[in-house]
């Protein structure tokens, strides 16, 4: 069957490909399918269950080269789980008695859409799995095929999701200016809070960007402006275990002779642990659509900084969060390369009518190929055993510690 029109959609939370990624779509339909209409549902899977979309005017398709240079989505997200009805019926996305499944069903047939592309992470696109058995099951003739993005970098079975790569760069210099404040204060403790809810790659990632950045520049040696004072002193991701007691003695030396201790810290490392100290205290942490524990609610930066800043005998602490300035950049080079290459494949499986993810399949060696949908799981552990980690943790003295089993 040919395809005739065209759905893009971007959902879950912000990453630097979005823009990128629409952009890319457009430019690959409109260079060797130009009479293929495009139109972009707004605000995500809330705007496929309201029906609320905008053409791709041929103004727009000539313009679409610009959408490479910047940051989040020109067409909106939001975090819905088409599965999740409760959820869906109490936020009015559609009435009791309805299946949000059939009602977006429904309004892609109306809206005679052939080809959905998908680009978000594993909440996103185990979505658009659901979305693509269900029509399936249900006699729909229609084409889903997704784009991986995720900063977390944590999607199975895909190597590199898009805009992972941006968002450790941009963590990297967000901590520049931060790290700088361990002049601001006798006995400083800096905490710097990097996105990662279950998977520490991007922590790691950073820290490693980071530590690049320190190794490349040249200390005056005046007062503060050593390596020592610059330097990453800790990386916590939740991937690995660790001694309180034992990394607060570690620590505690460092704060003695430096004066200020600098730590890396992925918002997932800890999070069992303080979600326990909550529900016994009486305290039930929020949730979203898909379940997770709202991480913004119970600051784990800040219970990191309580658990450590006396043991340390810090004077000050400071928390500082990179996730928001980095998950919003536009891409790098490295994220723009990759980006053309996996929407130039998504616009050539959907015009074949092949669905799945787009991504490097780690399970196929690697290969940049379209991904089956009920392969795509959320959660990917960072491997903690790569060369690039381990060897940042001996540069900053740090033990590895017990890996902590897959699905903690």
């Amino acid at each position: 069957m040919p395809v005739r029109r065209v759905a893009l959609l971007t959902a879950g939370g912000l990453a630097p490909c979005l823009s990128s990624a629409v952009g890319g779509l457009i430019e690959r339909y409109t260079d060797i399918a130009p009479d293929v209409e495009i139109i972009g549902y707004v605000d995500g899977y809330a705007g496929l269950l309201g029906g609320r979309a905008i053409p791709v005017t041929p103004e727009v398709r000539a313009k679409a080269h610009l959408l490479h240079r910047f940051g989040g989505s020109p067409i909106g997200n939001s975090r819905v789980k088409l599965t999740n009805v409760k959820d869906c019926v109490k936020r009015g996305l559609v009435t009791e008695g309805q299946n949000p499944l059939h009602v977006a069903a429904e309004q892609l047939t109306r809206d005679g859409v052939d080809v959905l592309h998908t680009i978000g992470g594993d909440d996103t696109n185990t979505t658009a799995a659901d979305l693509a058995a269900y029509l399936h099951e249900n006699g729909y003739e229609l084409t889903v095929v997704g784009l991986p993005k995720t900063i977390d970098n944590d999607v199975i079975p895909v190597k590199q999701s898009l805009g992972a790569w941006t968002a450790a760069e941009q963590s990297a210099l967000y901590a520049r200016n931060i790290i700088a404040e361990h002049s601001s204060n006798p006995r400083m403790l800096i905490i710097h809070e990097v996105m990662g809810r279950h998977c520490g790659w991007l922590t790691a990632a950073t820290a490693v960007k980071y530590q690049e950045w320190v190794e490349s520049v040249e200390f005056s040696g005046f007062g503060g402006n050593t390596l020592g004072h610059w330097d990453i002193d800790a990386v916590y991701v939740p991937e690995l275990a660790f001694d309180i007691a034992a990394e607060a003695k570690r620590l505690r030396s460092v704060m003695d002779e430096e004066g200020c201790v600098n730590v890396f810290l992925s918002e997932g490392a800890g999070v069992e642990t303080i979600v326990e100290e909550m529900i016994a205290r009486g305290d039930e942490p929020k949730r979203d659509a898909f379940g997770h524990v709202k991480l913004d609610t119970i600051n784990p930066g800040h219970w990191f900084a309580k658990q450590f800043a006396k043991l340390l005998g810090a004077e000050k602490t400071m928390v500082q969060k990179s996730g928001y300035f980095s998950r919003s950049a536009a891409p790098n080079t490295e994220d723009l390369a990759l980006i053309k290459q996996c929407t130039h494949l998504a616009v050539d499986a959907a015009l074949r009518g092949e669905s799945g993810v787009v991504g490097q399949d780690e399970e196929q060696g690697d290969v940049l190929r379209v991904v089956e949908f009920p392969r795509i799981k959320g959660g990917k552990a960072f491997d903690t055993d790569q060369r690039w980690f381990t060897e940042l943790l001996e540069a900053i003295g740090q033990p590895k510690g017990a890996r902590i089993p897959t699905g903690h």
